[in-house]
C-alpha cells in the first residue's frame, strides 16, 4: 500500500475522521488528530501506514472504553469483558486498560467504594449480598473486604427496616414481623440481624401511633412481645 499522499479529505458522515488518498486512490482513514502531521506529497511506507493504522485502532478502542466508563463507573474486569466481546485483540485490551488505570479512570478500589456507598444510600443490603455483587464485577477479595469496612451491617439493616416500616404500619404485629423480616432476608441479612432490626422498627412505630399500640396489645400471645 505504500505511496505518496495525494489528498486528505474529511469524511462527510464523520467529521472526526480523515480519508487518506495515496497516488490518487483511497488508501485508509484515520482519526483527525492522527492525520494532522500528514501532508500532500508525503511518501508513506508500508511500515508507517501499519503504525498509523495501529494507532488509529488504539484510539478507537480507547474512546469506546472511555464512553463506557462515562455511562457509569466500571470495574477493570467489566471493561475487559466488554472489549473481549467486541473482538478486540488481547494485547490492545491490556494496553487500553493500562492507560485508563494510569490516569485513574479505572480503579477497582474506588469502584468498590462507590458501589457499596451507592447501595447503602439507595438500596441497603447485607455484606454477604454486597460481596456477591462485587465478585460478579470481577473484584478480588482484598478489594471487596476493604470496601465493606465502611458499612456497619447492623446499622444498615436497622435503617432499611425503618424506611420500610411505614409502608407496613397498618398491619398488626405478626403480619408486620413476617413481611419486614422477609424483606430484610431477601436483601441478605441474617435472621438475628433482621430480628433485631424489625423489633426496633416496631417499637419506634409504637411510640408514634396509638392504633399500632392497640394492635400490639392484641398480639401479646406472640413470641415477640412488645
Amino acid at each position: 500500500m505504500a505511496g505518496t499522499i495525494t489528498a486528505l479529505k474529511i469524511q462527510k458522515r464523520n467529521r472526526n475522521r480523515v480519508n487518506v488518498y495515496l497516488d490518487e486512490h483511497y488508501g485508509f482513514s484515520l482519526a483527525d488528530h492522527l492525520a494532522v502531521p500528514l501532508r500532500q506529497g508525503q511518501f508513506l511506507s508500508d511500515e508507517e501506514i501499519a503504525r498509523l493504522e495501529e494507532e488509529d485502532e488504539y484510539h478507537h478502542v480507547y474512546r469506546r472504553a472511555v464512553k463506557l466508563i462515562d455511562h457509569r463507573p466500571r470495574s477493570i474486569a467489566e471493561v475487559r469483558q466488554r472489549m473481549e466481546r467486541q473482538g478486540v485483540a488481547a494485547d490492545l485490551i491490556e494496553k487500553v486498560i493500562e492507560q485508563l488505570t494510569a490516569i485513574g479512570l479505572l480503579d477497582d478500589a474506588e469502584f468498590a467504594r462507590l458501589w457499596v456507598e451507592n447501595r447503602e444510600t439507595f438500596r441497603p443490603r447485607s455484606h454477604r449480598m454486597l460481596r456477591y455483587e462485587l465478585r460478579q464485577k470481577g473484584l478480588d477479595e482484598k478489594t471487596i473486604a476493604q470496601a465493606l469496612e465502611q458499612i456497619d451491617e447492623e446499622q444498615s439493616a436497622h435503617r432499611l427496616a425503618h424506611q420500610r416500616a411505614h409502608r407496613l404500619s397498618r398491619l398488626d404485629w405478626p403480619a408486620f414481623r413476617q413481611k419486614l423480616t422477609g424483606y430484610l432476608a431477601r436483601r441478605g441479612y441474617s435472621y438475628e440481624v433482621a430480628r433485631r432490626a424489625v423489633r426496633e422498627a416496631w417499637q419506634c412505630l409504637l411510640e408514634s401511633d396509638d392504633d399500632i399500640l392497640h394492635n400490639c396489645r392484641e398480639s401479646e400471645e406472640e413470641e415477640w412481645t412488645c
